[in-house]
């Protein structure tokens, strides 16, 4: 909190007792003098000659208060929201995509899901093994992924594509992921919050429209849940934000600033669909 110059005022009794103290004496730098009324006391030190010191001004400083955040009544879960929001009226602003003219091709589909699976493999194995405490209230969420790519590649190999290697979009993400992880478990979470959140807000609407366009002919588990994915996603919404109120300001902005990476990296990965 910031200090206020100047004594604080005095109580109001404490003023009133004042009123009736004895008259004070005021000390005579020159007892020579007759100008200083009778109950001056003559003060032998030595006086400076120069001129009297300034006097210091006490200014009272003005309390000023922290802007607060765009959906921070309501939890740092809604802050990302407002931060995602934002990124993204950012980006629709100056791209200019075709609409529906974009067209996968299932090599490039395909490289998608296999980038797609090492970094929800890679979320998942930190949220199972971390010794990070926070990362356990997101152990079995129902939001999980891993499995259900797994059995889709399963599945597309069996009709005879060959399953491409992870690419560098993939592998860069979840080398990220692994090293912020150590460094900072709010800053990770973002990330694990918006892989999904992403996922289930806009990706598997382009998934779905790929396999359309693909004729692939059946419907990835990649896309599935068992139960209602906006209760699932709500309960880890719920969590994060029971977990952000024990963060401090400088770590929820740490957070923040990791969501502009997380759609940079899942971007990329998107468009290896048209690639």
């Amino acid at each position: 909190m910031l200090s206020f110059g100047g004594a604080s005022p005095a109580p109001l009794a404490y003023s009133y007792s004042l009123l009736s103290l004895p008259p004070l004496k005021i000390l005579n730098p020159n007892p020579s003098s007759n100008l200083l009324s009778p109950n001056c006391i003559p003060f032998s030190g030595a006086i400076s000659s120069g001129p009297p010191p300034p006097v210091s001004t006490v200014l009272s400083k003005r309390k000023r208060y922290r802007k607060t955040c765009p959906g921070e009544a309501e939890g740092i879960a809604q802050e990302m929201r407002f931060v995602a929001m934002r990124l993204r009226n950012s980006q629709s602003s100056t791209d200019d995509d075709g609409g529906d003219l974009w067209q996968p091709s299932l090599d490039g589909f395909l490289k998608y899901l296999v980038d797609s699976k090492l970094v929800f493999d890679t979320v998942e194995r930190i949220v199972d093994e971390s010794a990070d405490v926070s990362y356990a209230y997101f152990r079995k969420t129902g939001l999980e992924r891993s499995s259900g790519l797994s059995k889709d590649l399963e599945w597309f190999s069996q009709q005879g594509p060959v399953i491409p290697e992870q690419s560098s979009p993939g592998i860069a993400y979840a080398r990220y992921l692994e090293e912020l992880a150590e460094k900072s478990g709010p800053s990770f979470l973002c990330h694990f919050y918006n892989i999904y959140f992403a996922h289930i807000a806009g990706g598997q609407v382009i998934g779905k429209q790929a396999c359309e366009k693909l004729s692939v002919g059946k419907e990835l588990e990649f896309h599935k849940w068992q139960g209602d994915v906006q209760e699932l996603l709500k309960d880890a919404r719920e969590k994060l934000n029971k977990l952000g109120e024990y963060w401090t300001r400088y770590e929820k902005n740490r957070c923040l600033r990791e969501a502009a990476k997380s759609f940079k990296f899942s971007g990329q990965i998107v468009r290896l669909i048209i690639l």
